[in-house]
């Protein structure tokens, strides 16, 4: 593991542009978006000055100009401090982090939030399956409600948040991965323009497509190691019990299409059928995509998943002829080039994950960021659609952080998304 940086404490009044500056003081004690940061202006060195801090630490490697050394230390008469006035330039800086801190407050209760409304929907979708058959019209009747209500939400944003849940809610995956293809689904079905009926097929589509898998053993459903070609050909059989099943609930075409059709593949590659694009209903051609994206970030293995980022790039650089080109397309601008789960590095050397993206802003999404300084309990998350000078420049691989890293941020061992319904909720209140 490499050597923490070197650091030297300089006097506030050598502070120049240019320099690293570290604060240690707690992030609600100053004005600035981070505790660590280049000095970029005048006016930052004035606010710096203003904490009444008497030295800072200074990274040299990270600083575009060498700290002087320290004044020798002289004995001075002590003076009364003079009162503090701030400039327009520091109150905009003061106003702009008070901004910050209410963003981040919003921020939490909406991934709160979140997690209240997947662990209801999970519990919901759980009683759903355990009743199916024996009381088979009292749960699709929960089945549609519990779509109707995820709809509404859906409907009432413009722009729709899709948030990063904590490993702890997860237990049993099979209803999270029923979610979360439902989720990001729907999603897209709105960024496409699908009329509402066609979104509440594909939410119920999502909710059922993996359930002819109750007809399969669980020791190769659940197998965490690779299936023989007899077990894969048997788990492939999913799809044609689904649809017996979906028949048998009298459930709409388009809902029975998508669980008969989810693994079909534009270019013929996908089964049981090998239908192509043409032959696809158009509801199961959005699903293929979903669902596809969510295997491969949650694996059986958590161990064998891709990343957010690898999975996204891997869909689009070798299986982009397996899908259909415009829906794919929109859904990579949807969740963005760093979907939510993926660890960058910002354009100032600092690491995070993202842990939130608004479809309507795709490139800037939410960030948790990495700050020893801040207690993990307490971590920032900024919003990069108000941080115009940050920009995320590169995406790393879980491995590759240090364990003090790694440990702060938490990579998810497996990826769970639910919708900001808070916003929602909030508009529809008088």
């Amino acid at each position: 593991m490499c050597a923490a940086p070197i650091t030297v404490d300089v006097p506030v009044e050598q502070l120049c542009i240019g320099l690293y500056v570290h604060l240690d003081i707690s992030w609600l004690e100053h004005s600035f978006a981070l505790n660590s940061f280049k000095i970029k202006s005048q006016e930052e060195i004035t606010a710096i000055k203003h904490l009444g801090l008497k030295t800072i630490r200074v990274s040299p490697a990270k600083s575009d100009n060498r700290p002087l050394p320290p004044s020798p230390k002289t004995v001075a008469v002590a003076e009364p401090e003079p009162a503090i006035v701030h400039s327009p330039e520091e109150l905009a800086l003061i106003a702009e982090k008070k901004a910050r801190i209410d963003r981040l407050v919003k921020e939490r209760n909406a991934i709160a939030q979140c997690e209240k409304q997947l662990l209801k929907a999970a519990n919901t979708l759980k009683s759903i399956t355990k009743n199916l058959f024996s009381r088979p019209q009292e749960s699709v009747r929960e089945a549609d409600q519990l779509v109707q209500q995820m709809l509404d939400s859906l409907l009432v944003d413009k722009d729709i948040a899709i948030h990063l849940m904590n490993d702890k809610i997860v237990g049993e995956e099979s209803y999270y991965h029923s979610l979360n293809v439902a989720v990001l689904t729907m999603m897209l079905a709105k960024e496409l323009s699908f009329p509402a009926d066609d979104i509440k097929q594909l939410g119920m589509g999502c909710m059922f497509h993996d359930i002819g898998k109750v007809e399969i053993p669980d020791r190769i459903v659940n197998k965490t190691f690779a299936l023989t070609k007899a077990e894969q050909n048997l788990l492939q059989m999913h799809s044609h019990y689904g649809q017996q099943i979906a028949e048998k609930l009298n459930l709409s075409k388009g809902v029975t299409d998508i669980i008969a059709q989810h693994h079909e593949m534009a270019d013929g590659s996908g089964y049981p059928q090998q239908l192509k694009a043409e032959r696809i209903s158009p509801l199961a051609r959005i699903v293929a995509i979903t669902n596809t994206y969510d295997n491969l970030c949650n694996k059986p293995n958590p161990a064998d998943s891709l990343s957010p980022f690898e999975a996204m790039s891997h869909m689009f650089a070798h299986q982009r002829k397996q899908f259909d080109a415009p829906a794919l397309n929109i859904f990579i601008r949807c969740m963005g080039v760093y979907p939510p789960g993926t660890i960058v590095k910002l354009s100032d050397g600092t690491l995070g994950m993202v842990v939130g993206v608004n479809s309507g802003k795709p490139l800037r999404p939410s960030v948790l960021i990495y700050d020893p300084s801040v207690p993990k309990s307490e971590a920032i998350i900024l919003d990069l659609i108000h941080e115009p000078i940050l920009d995320i420049t590169a995406s790393l691989k879980p491995g590759q952080l240090s364990p003090e890293v790694y440990e702060y941020l938490s990579p998810r061992k497996r990826m769970t998304y639910f919708f900001d319904t808070q916003k929602a909720d909030n508009q529809k209140r008088p």
